[in-house]
């Protein structure tokens, strides 16, 4: 079955960025950022993705994967 994933552990990891880091840019908390990290959200708001994207320059297809489960 094929479902969409975040893959926001990829971007920060590629960008060096912390967790707590950038929580604060995205005005987030940790918690709710680490729930999108660990692909464990049921969905993401548009601004909440806009934010992430501006945070980390990149495109919201750079987060988001359509593959199989």
């Amino acid at each position: 079955m094929k479902q969409i994933r975040v893959t926001l552990d990829v971007m920060m990891a590629k960008r060096k960025m912390r967790l707590n880091d950038l929580a604060e840019r995205v005005n987030i908390t940790e918690s709710n950022l680490s729930i999108l990290k660990n692909d464990k959200a049921k969905a993401i708001r548009f601004s909440t993705l806009e934010a992430l994207c501006e945070a980390l320059d990149c495109q919201p297809g750079d987060l988001l994967e359509f593959s199989e489960k």
